[in-house]
């Protein structure tokens, strides 16, 4: 039987959460000037005089704004040698007052006039003739803004972006931090509510309350999956229940300040088999050795074959053929649960102190079960630091 499986309630354990005791600090303005500051410089390499966020994550990294992106175009214009300046509509001025973290000129649009133009004319105003575009814009942006500016060259933002992104400072690794301390505390909370006849809807509503008993922004994601739907990395559609001996995987994160965490924990409720048994094993050492494995300098697609490399030696895959690995080892985390760079081949990104990562090579036997440890690791001077130890066996999944 597995130990701290089941026993308890949602309420009892709703009962007993409180909010953070030591909630870790927002980010400085000062921060946030540095941020600016280092995708100027990066802007120069780049060759380009100015630099177009939109909406999303890249917004609140640069700015603080913390919207998502619509129809209606809200972005930042970062030139290399002037303030930045905000674009939005005019009625959403209030709101975006109430968050902008930075100092920056703010043109609005109405609702009846081009956002577009607006643009425009600001790029003509500053002489820009090559404008870096943040890669997540939409193609209605893209395309929109070369109708109103053809004269403009356009390039991908990707090397400004990513290189001010995927390197966290101490005060961004302290929020991750949080973040991630509260999910495990969900997850093994979760784990003690699971009874015969749950369903995944009851468990999801309850990390949900927990989160936000804890004091996080509520679940940034929750994918819980009972039995032959833990073999597809993403689940089935529909309601599941759960029953004695059915394999749990519970996947999810919360959002504190903005950063997420993401975590994965899997076991049986109930007896393990001796096949649940030897693939977990297996999953476990494929996260340890990844982890071993990484240091500043290695290139990240070594961490991935690492942890393929174990499953190899242990008959599964190669390569994504099941059962084996079916996707990357990792992914860059921050103020979005999947961001660059990736524990995958043909990323060759180098690791360099401060890129923070997933670590969850996923095993998964077809129409049978699935299993997937997932913790996170923030690359050091020497090599990485856990946010989180990893499950310690599948009797005792929180130790």
């Amino acid at each position: 039987m597995t130990h701290g499986i089941g026993g308890s309630s949602a309420a009892a354990e709703l009962a007993e959460l409180h909010h953070w005791p030591d909630p870790a600090p927002p980010i400085s303005g000062a921060e946030y000037l540095t941020r600016i500051e280092k995708a100027r410089s990066l802007m120069a390499a780049l060759g380009t005089e100015a630099l177009m966020i939109g909406a999303g994550a890249s917004l609140n990294y640069f700015a603080g704004v913390p919207w998502g992106v619509s129809e209606r175009l809200v972005c930042m214009l970062l030139h290399r040698d002037k303030d930045p300046v905000l674009v939005a509509p005019t009625f959403e001025l209030g709101s975006l007052m109430a968050s902008l973290a930075i100092d920056a000129h703010i043109r609005t649009w109405e609702e009846d006039e081009s956002p577009y133009a607006l643009v425009a004319g600001w790029l003509k105003e500053t002489s820009v003739r090559r404008l870096a575009l943040d890669p997540a814009l939409s193609f209605e942006i893209v395309s929109r803004l070369a109708e109103v500016a053809p004269s403009v060259d356009t390039l991908n933002a990707s090397t400004v972006i990513n290189g001010c992104r995927s390197i966290k400072s101490a005060a961004e690794l302290a929020l991750m931090q949080q973040a991630k301390a509260m999910t495990l505390e969900v997850q093994r909370r979760a784990a003690r509510i699971l009874r015969p006849g749950i369903t995944t809807t009851e468990v999801r509503r309850f990390i949900e309350a927990a989160h936000r008993a804890l004091g996080a922004e509520g679940n940034s994601f929750c994918s819980v999956l009972f039995g032959r739907a833990t073999a597809y990395p993403h689940g089935l559609p529909g309601e599941m229940r759960l029953a004695e001996d059915d394999v749990v995987l519970i996947d999810t994160g919360c959002l504190v300040r903005g950063y997420t965490s993401d975590i994965t924990r899997t076991y049986v409720f109930g007896t393990p088999s001796a096949r649940h048994r030897e693939i977990w094993q297996i999953e476990h050492e494929a996260q340890a050795a990844a982890f071993a494995a990484v240091r500043p300098g290695v290139a990240c697609e070594v961490i991935d074959a690492t942890a393929r490399a174990v499953l190899t030696k242990a008959g599964l895959g190669p390569d994504y053929r099941l059962p084996g690995l079916p996707h990357r080892t990792g992914h860059g985390i921050g103020l979005a649960i999947h961001e660059a760079p990736f524990l995958v081949r043909g990323d060759t990104t180098t690791l360099a102190p401060g890129m923070c990562f997933s670590n969850e090579p996923m095993i998964v036997v077809p129409d049978a079960f699935g299993i997937r440890l997932e913790d996170h690791f923030h690359v050091t001077e020497t090599g990485a630091a856990w946010f989180t130890e990893p499950s310690a066996s599948i009797d005792r999944p929180f130790g």
